[in-house]
C-alpha cells in the first residue's frame, strides 16, 4: 500500500529550479515486503525520496523488524543499508530526519512480519527556464522600487 497525497508546495531554488514535494507513505509486511519507489521518466525532472519515520503498524508482534533500504551511492553502485530495527516493547519508531534518496528507491521488510509504514517526501525538481525565472525576478524589483520610499531625518525642535 502507498500513498501519495498532493499536498504540495512549489519552492523557488535560486532561480534555478523548482522543488515541489508530495506526501509519500508505504506500509510493508509479510504479505507486501517490499516496495520500490520510482520516478517518471521524463527528462527535465528529477524525483527524490525523503524518508522521515518508519513505525510499526497496529496489530506488530513481539519480534523484531528490521527495514533497509536499496539505493545508489554516489558512485552510482546500487547498496543496501538498514534504515530501522524496531521492536513493540523498546523501540516501535524511528525518526530519520531528513533521509534523503535519489529514485530508483526500494524499501523492504529485512526480517520480521510488520506492519511497518514507512513516511516521507516525494520531491520533485524540475528546471525552471531562463526567461521565466528572470521575468519574475523582474517583477519583484519593480514591486519593491515602488515600496519603498526615502526616509527624511526628524526635524529638531528648537528650545526657546
Amino acid at each position: 500500500m502507498c500513498s501519495h497525497d498532493h499536498d504540495s508546495s512549489d519552492v523557488g531554488l535560486a532561480g534555478q529550479s523548482k522543488l515541489e514535494s508530495f506526501l509519500f507513505s508505504c506500509e510493508l509486511s509479510s504479505k507486501v515486503p517490499f516496495y520500490t519507489f520510482q520516478g517518471d521518466e521524463e527528462e527535465d525532472l528529477e524525483h527524490f525520496l525523503e524518508l522521515r519515520t518508519v513505525c510499526l503498524g497496529e496489530g506488530a508482534k513481539e519480534e523484531t523488524n528490521v527495514v533497509e533500504v536499496t539505493a545508489m551511492n554516489h558512485q552510482g553502485k546500487t547498496i543496501s543499508v538498514p534504515i530501522a530495527n524496531l521492536h513493540i516493547s523498546c523501540l516501535p519508531m524511528v525518526s530519520l530526519g531528513e533521509f534523503e534518496l535519489k529514485a530508483p528507491v526500494t524499501i523492504r521488510l529485512k526480517a520480521g512480519t510488520g506492519p511497518v509504514s514507512v513516511s516521507g517526501l516525494h520531491l520533485i525538481a524540475s528546471q525552471v527556464e531562463d526567461s521565466d525565472a528572470s521575468d519574475e525576478d523582474d517583477d519583484d524589483d519593480e514591486e519593491e522600487e515602488e515600496e519603498i520610499t526615502p526616509i527624511k531625518p526628524a526635524k529638531k525642535k528648537q528650545k526657546m
